[in-house]
């Protein structure tokens, strides 16, 4: 019986592996190869599979995700010869598992070998501040030639992406001292550009002031001007509705007089010669007085004498009358003399 029993163990333990090796569970997004007496078979996807067990045999694994990898520094040559550092990641997706397995040995070493010579020969047509400044067109050198490349590895290549440039340290510290340089004349400059505009700001601003200064001021003597205009128009107006005589205008004329010697610079005060005038109309209203039963006792008076043209009042009495000269019209002005000095006479 223990014979019988130990193959009865030994039976079970086979189908017992059989079992585990004939059923076959491949995750989501999985693929795995299936080689029969080391030839290809059959690709099996995800879910539960059925292979012959110690026939089949499930040889590679494969996720159908979308991978990265990065790459290590690469020095670079540029064409203006300068070497710099370039990282690299890889974004990458097996499309065909079959592919992945038998077309290539390692396509993760392949894809790096491949993105290394790649990035070789684009940066090396090109200039360092190209380099810098080129990304995306690098980005789309390497991706298109990785697409070529690994097309027929079942593989694609979504996108390609330079994670840091670092030129050598000398370059670097020129290039800080450039961008430096750079940053203080575009200060410098737009320092200027506000002071200029500051400047040209406070101009318009005066002229503005000047000609709005310069139209009130103009307005001002309009409304001046106007205001004299009424004032002088009520008066006449007033004196033509009173029907002032030539007796009352001739007693305000005297009263005015006055008003003329008045004042810190005047050295000389010439009586105008219509004075003669308004004394001959004083006289004549006086002589109506007396003719009519004053204090005369009816008797006329006498005619007054006849006013002189001008009369020059001399600022110092002691250096009697000054003789008179005659102008254009024959109105009578005094003789200057620069020999003579004057005062000014109290009017009173």
């Amino acid at each position: 019986m223990e014979p019988v029993l130990i193959v009865l163990v030994v039976l079970v333990v086979v189908a017992f592996i059989a079992l585990i090796k004939t059923i076959q569970v491949i995750p989501q997004a999985s693929a795995a190869i299936v080689e029969r007496f080391g030839r290809y078979t059959r690709t099996l996807n995800a879910g539960l599979n059925i292979v012959v067990p110690f026939i089949d045999r499930v040889r590679n694994r494969i996720d159908l995700r979308e991978q990265v990898v990065p790459f290590p520094p690469q020095p670079v040559i540029t064409q203006d010869n300068l070497v710099v550092n370039i990282d690299t990641v890889i974004y990458y997706q097996v499309t065909d598992a079959r592919a992945a397995t038998y077309e290539v040995a390692s396509y993760i070493q392949a894809i790096e070998q491949l993105t290394v010579t790649t990035l070789r020969n684009i940066i090396g047509s090109m200039d360092l501040e190209s380099t810098l400044t080129s990304r995306e067109v690098i980005n789309a050198g390497l991706r298109g030639v990785l697409d070529e490349a690994t097309g027929k590895w079942g593989i694609r290549v979504n996108r390609v992406e330079l994670k840091a440039i670092e030129p050598p340290t000398s370059i670097q510290d020129s290039m800080e001292k450039q961008m430096r340089a750079d940053r203080d004349k575009r200060a410098a400059i737009l320092t200027a550009e506000g002071a200029r505009q500051a400047q040209i700001l406070r101009a318009e601003g005066e002229k503005q002031a000047e000609v709005l200064k310069a139209e009130g001021e103009a307005q001002a003597a309009v409304l001046r001007a106007d205001g004299e205009a009424a004032a002088i128009r009520t008066v006449f107006e007033a004196i033509h509705d009173g029907d002032a005589d030539q007796k009352l205008l001739a007693y305000q004329y005297l009263q005015t007089l006055p008003e003329l010697a008045k004042g810190d610079s005047n050295k000389l005060w010439i009586i105008p010669s219509e004075v003669g005038d308004a004394l001959k109309g004083l006289g004549g209203a006086f002589t109506g007085l007396t003719g009519n039963g004053g204090a005369n006792g009816g008797v006329p008076a006498a005619p007054s004498a006849p006013a002189p043209a001008a009369t020059q009042v001399p600022l110092d009495p002691a250096a009697g009358p000054r003789p008179l000269d005659t102008d254009t019209k024959g109105a009578a002005r005094p003789r200057v003399d620069p020999a003579r000095e004057y005062r000014k006479i109290d009017p009173e």
